[in-house]
Order: structure tokens, then sequence, then C-alpha cells
């Protein structure tokens, strides 16, 4: 018959706590991080300029048609993207808006 150490009894004790602490770890790093906007729609056309919309969370990125490839930040305004892409607005200077306390 068949023996197991001490050894091999007490570190089957600490599975379960190091399953719980690497899930706990993919939970907040999701948490966290919010969408990763891996479902984007097909290319929208509107105003002159092509966008992409994320289907879980619903923030726009334009889209070139030439390249068939999506460039520039993530915003969920269609107006500040179109300004970004004239060259009116850069992401550093826009000023952020204020809330009150």
């Amino acid at each position: 018959m068949w023996r197991v150490s001490e050894a091999c009894k007490t570190s089957g004790r600490w599975w379960p706590l190091g399953l719980l602490a690497t899930s706990l770890a993919g939970i907040g790093v999701v948490v966290f991080r919010g969408c990763w906007h891996g479902k984007m729609s097909w290319p929208v056309r509107a105003q002159d300029h092509s966008y992409q919309v994320c289907l879980s969370c619903g923030i726009k990125r334009l889209f070139n048609e030439k390249d068939f490839r999506a460039y520039g930040p993530y915003n969920y305004d269609l107006t500040h993207l179109i300004a970004w892409n004239l060259g009116r607005v850069t992401p550093q200077s826009e000023p952020k808006p204020r809330r009150t306390a």
C-alpha cells in the first residue's frame, strides 16, 4: 500500500488558498481595468467620418476606411473625436471638467 508523507499532506492544504488568490487577482484586474473593447462594431459613417463603437460599453473610436484600421483615442463623444482628428483638440490640452463636491 502507498504511503503519503506528511510534507505532501500539508502542501495539499495550501492548494485551495492559491487557487482563491489567483481567482481574486483575476477579478481585480477585470474590475480595475473595465471594458477591454474586444467586440467592436462594423465601421459606421457619420458627419464625413467613420468610427467604430464598442458593443459592450458604447465607446467610440475613429476608423480609417482605406487602411481598414481604427486609430486615435477612445471617447464617448463623436464630436470630440472629430475635433481631435481635425487637429483642434489634443488629448493633453483638453481641460478636464471640474465637479463640485
